[in-house]
């Protein structure tokens, strides 16, 4: 979106609107260091507080958005578990696994399915600075098995003990820190990889996200930030 001065119209009542320089400029910190070419897909994800967690753990390691397909009976937060990270990660929402790999394959991403499958690889050998896609089953059943033929690979945690499986909130945590730690290895996060315009509209989105809204309704583009995070004209 282009900048354009507000006029009252958009503005009637955000003028005063404060943004504290410190929290403006974490803002933009947090936002450098998005990932754009990291997710998670969560199928079928059944239980509100795992659902939660992974948001949480996306937020933690800087992934921008995230992919579900929702269990019978809808999606919901688990706002105690989640600790606000649904105002920062955007979910996507796809009718069926297959929908949403082939979006994600089309974006070029690699698509690793978390499963003990036989030809399954250690998570940790897993090139995670490719544009790479997390696939996580549900609770129960995990991956489907449409899901996981979709998939390019499969990858999963060692277990040593008795159960065979972690939980998948904790499963999703080890596979994106994992990511992490190669990215931050290759530099990934030592700068924004946004484009700029993506970048200026999702910052202020976060940093004002009811006037946002107003201006998405009126089909307008959002204005330029002062250097501080000031509005245009505000005083």
């Amino acid at each position: 979106m282009a900048p354009v001065t507000p006029d009252v119209a958009v503005l009637p009542s955000f003028t005063a609107s404060i943004m504290l320089p410190r929290r403006y400029h974490r803002l933009r910190r947090v936002l450098d260091r998005r990932q754009p070419d990291l997710t998670v897909v969560m199928e079928r994800v059944n239980k509100a507080h795992n659902f939660s967690a992974i948001l949480r753990s996306c937020d933690a390691v800087g992934v921008l958005e995230a992919h579900a397909v929702p269990p019978e009976g809808g999606l919901t937060l688990h706002h105690d578990t989640s600790g606000g990270s649904a105002k920062w990660i955007q979910v996507q929402r796809h009718p069926a696994a297959a929908a949403a790999i082939e979006s994600l394959q089309a974006r070029g991403h690699q698509v690793v399915a978390a499963h003990p499958a036989d030809d399954a690889v250690d998570f940790r050998e897993v090139d995670y600075t490719r544009p790479t896609a997390l696939l996580m089953g549900a609770e129960l059943w995990g991956v489907s098995d449409e899901a996981l033929e979709a998939a390019d690979l499969a990858a999963t945690i060692p277990m040593l003990g008795m159960v065979r499986s972690l939980n998948v909130s904790v499963a999703t945590a080890l596979f994106l820190y994992e990511a992490q730690r190669q990215r931050e290895v290759e530099g990934m996060y030592a700068e924004s990889r946004l484009p700029p315009d993506r970048y200026r509209d999702l910052l202020f989105e976060w940093a004002y996200p009811e006037l946002a809204r107003r201006y998405r309704d009126q089909g307008r583009a959002y204005p330029e930030l002062g250097p501080d995070g000031e509005l245009p004209n505000a005083t």
